[in-house]
């Protein structure tokens, strides 16, 4: 928690008029350009970056990888610096490496320039991503923590759906760097005056409880219980496996199915799995608390493998396009789950530290997803054994998220 924050007698979470709602809006929208621009956005640099400069996929994906192994370094230290620093900083600190990350790769001319350009987006994607949104709404937000981190992270999937066409579609008609020169300024001229008009000091929720503040242990404490915790060990493990497969598919989306259904109709897949995104996280945050979190990330796990068999063995558009959506009815809720499970099994006050060293475990993991796949491409010839990797891969994560969590209610330390 921040220093001398604001106290207040009451707050309800659930009023429309509370303004840790006015946040989540602001996560949205940050969420929209962060995955827009450093998620998404990958499959339209590898894709347009292939295409102009010819180089391999596996260099372009290893500049992928780059970005997201030295994003996770940040990601790390994001609770510390929120903590210190105040969410404002911090937000404005990540739009502005963001939008910068935008300009330089539209600039790319040469591999090196691409690492450089990567470099930059790592610092844009810790400020806009899911540790900066997850700890930002925690300062608003308790017993209503899950449903805003599920509303805010909408934005995510938002920035596919608009944001993947509407890239593709400025290329086409003004060319990669105006596109992505555009598509920063925007981010510049929506998010600056948002973030400063509408962040300010968070309240002080234990005080609104009528409860003491507990005992704070230290970042470094927090971390090395969670790392000898077999609940926070499978929960990280399993979905570090699962991101590995599918951010490796989503980077190379676009470059699978042009070939296949044609460069337009793989935008319209890419958008249908990022909407289908959108409305499993919607339904799926309606019933989450009545559920048993790891069943349901297993069953999610279970049907995203059965969506890459029909990828792999089907050359229909209609069916590539539905097994998208089959795929994509996932994707938001697997960036959600981690923090709604971390949140019912551990100690409320240890939430920022681990949420921010699980998403860096799983970056560290996911980093090498394009990178592996693309080699793996490049080595057999076609996309077959390397989504046939992943689906070994969400079956295992499928059984190992069984094993340990106690389900305690935000009541158990990390010691």
């Amino acid at each position: 928690m921040l220093d001398n924050p604001r106290s207040t007698t009451s707050i309800d979470e659930s009023s429309l008029r509370y303004e840790g709602w006015r946040i989540v809006a602001v996560c949205f929208l940050l969420a929209t350009f962060g995955w827009g621009l450093g998620f998404y956005g990958q499959s339209v640099y590898v894709a347009e970056l292939q295409r102009a400069r010819g180089w391999p996929a596996s260099l372009i994906s290893s500049g992928t990888t780059f970005f997201y192994l030295f994003g996770a370094l940040l990601v790390v230290f994001v609770g510390e610096a929120v903590r210190k620093y105040g969410p404002r900083i911090c937000l404005i600190s990540g739009t502005l490496a963001m939008a910068a990350a935008g300009v330089a790769i539209g600039a790319v001319r040469e591999p090196w320039q691409l690492y450089l350009a990567d470099a930059v987006l790592a610092f844009g994607w810790a400020g806009t991503s899911l540790a900066m949104i997850t700890n930002t709404i925690s300062l608003w937000f308790d017993h209503k923590r899950g449903m805003a981190i599920s509303l805010a992270l909408n934005g995510a999937s938002f920035g596919g759906i608009v944001g993947v066409p509407l890239l593709v579609m400025m290329i086409s008609h003004f060319g990669f760097a105006n596109a992505m020169f555009a598509a920063s300024g925007a981010m510049l001229v929506l998010l600056l005056p948002v973030i400063l008009f509408v962040v300010g000091r968070p309240p002080d929720l234990h005080a609104w409880r009528g409860a003491a503040k507990p005992t704070p242990q230290s970042s470094a404490d927090i971390r090395k219980g969670a790392l000898r915790d077999v609940g926070f060990l499978t929960v990280t493990i399993a979905f570090a496996l699962v991101l590995f497969a599918q951010v490796g598919f989503i980077v190379h989306l676009i470059s699978f199915l042009d070939p296949v259904i044609g460069r337009e109709r793989a935008a319209v897949a890419v958008a249908v799995l990022t909407a289908m995104a959108v409305i499993g996280r919607v339904l799926f945050s309606m019933v989450i608390d009545r559920l048993n979190q790891r069943l349901a990330s297993a069953l999610s796990f279970l049907s995203q493998a059965a969506a890459l068999c029909v990828v792999i063995v089907m050359h229909n558009d209609d069916a590539l396009i539905a097994a998208c959506a089959v795929f994509g009815f996932s994707v938001g809720n697997l960036i959600t789950l981690p923090s709604l499970i971390v949140q019912r099994e551990f100690d409320s006050a240890s939430f920022g530290v681990l949420i921010s060293l699980n998403t860096a475990i799983n970056q560290v993991a996911y980093a090498f997803g394009p990178g592996v796949v693309g080699f793996l491409r490049d080595w057999s010839g076609g996309y077959a054994m390397p989504f046939y990797l992943c689906i070994a891969l969400e079956v295992i994560a499928a059984a190992l998220i069984m094993v340990g969590g106690s389900q305690k209610q935000s009541s158990r330390r990390v010691d």
